[in-house]
């Protein structure tokens, strides 16, 4: 069974997307990182465009950023002000992303630019987990304990504007975390990723925040970077694909749950191991397609209006007619499916619990 596409113009198998967005889900709740950098090159696989898989997986992103967030500010788990300043680098960051973006796509050559962003950066990311988690391993068979320095400064800490984040009892340059989002917004306006893998480690190594506090602001951080990612692409180039982003929103919800779950009952470390292959994997296969596989022209597959269903029309025709409105009904759309599942998992939640106290 295959639907078609409207915006990106391809047909697509839903169970395929459905499965691997749960899948990709599952592994984002299970790590704490957002699963763009895994999605978006399947989505290229399965024949769906980069140009298309970078902005639907951007507004995936924000609804399952959204849902996540909910929850740790229903638990208060969430420093605003340190997030809204990186929220102010990653939206000059983003610009920036957008910019470069739509230079290669004028020059014909954002596919390879994404491959090869996607290449490079999953070799680094699963080159780097599978040292850090094959360490882990052998240091919990030989059961040692290592003592880790309390403060390494770096040079970014030494910029001047110091202010004070009372939730996080940081002092820290403002300079600082707007930085790091200049580089997360930058990253994920070209390559349709929250950019977590670099947010979280940075809060947690240069920033220094409390652990406790990095999972929300991150999800905090990771809403307004989408939104400005999703308009951009939506607005400018049309891109943005609602059937599409339902099925990857479905899929990626479902899957964040059961990771979350998952994540509380066992050990990390060997899965750790697993994913990092994974993504060696995939950054390999992506480099084989790029420079090795034969290069097929793909057909552009064009449907008369008058074949096409309802929601499909609706979908083209409100693209292309009203692309501003368009992007943002597709942002409403996905902070909506975000916060209904937030609350939907809340109720079961609260409703397990009293069942739990009767018993």
């Amino acid at each position: 069974m295959e639907v078609f596409l409207p915006i990106a113009q391809v047909f697509v198998n839903p169970i395929e997307i459905l499965i691997l967005s749960a899948i990709v889900g599952v592994l984002s709740g299970l790590f704490g990182v957002g699963g763009g950098f895994l999605m978006t090159p399947f989505l290229i696989f399965l024949g769906v465009p980069p140009a298309y898989a970078v902005a639907n997986e951007a507004n995936n992103i924000l609804a399952t950023s959204v849902s996540g967030s909910t929850t740790h500010y229903l638990k208060n788990t969430l420093d605003y002000k340190l997030g809204l300043m990186i929220v102010i680098g990653g939206a000059i960051g983003t610009s920036l992303g957008i910019y470069t973006f739509t230079y290669f796509k004028g020059i014909g050559k954002i596919d390879t630019v994404i491959s090869l962003a996607y290449m490079y950066i999953l070799a680094i990311i699963g080159t780097l987990m599978l040292v850090e988690s094959l360490g882990e391993i052998d240091k919990a068979k030989r059961n040692l304990l290592v003592k880790k320095k309390l403060h390494v400064h770096y040079w970014i800490h030494g910029l001047p504007f110091r202010m004070r984040f009372p939730k996080s009892k940081l002092y820290e340059s403002a300079f600082t975390p707007i930085i790091i989002g200049l580089l997360v917004g930058f990253i994920a306006a070209i390559m349709g990723i929250g950019g977590a893998f670099i947010l979280v480690p940075a809060m947690i190594y240069i920033i220094k925040m409390p652990t406790k506090l990095v999972p929300g602001t991150s999800l905090f951080v990771t809403i307004f970077v989408s939104v400005i990612v999703t308009f951009l692409h939506s607005f400018n180039y049309g891109s943005i694909d609602l059937l599409l982003v339902f099925m990857l929103v479905v899929g990626s919800i479902v899957g964040v749950q059961i990771g979350q779950k998952l994540g509380e009952k066992i050990d990390s470390s060997g899965l750790k191991a697993l994913l990092a292959i994974l993504l060696l994997i995939v950054g390999i296969a992506i480099a084989y397609d790029t420079f090795f596989a034969e290069q097929v022209a793909e057909e552009i597959v064009k449907i008369p209006n008058n074949e096409l269903n309802f929601f499909s029309l609706f979908i083209l025709e409100f693209s292309k007619d009203m692309p501003f409105f368009y992007g943002l009904f597709s942002i409403m759309f996905a902070i909506f499916l975000g916060v209904g599942a937030a609350f939907i998992r809340r109720f079961f939640s609260n409703l397990r619990k009293k069942l739990l106290l009767k018993s």
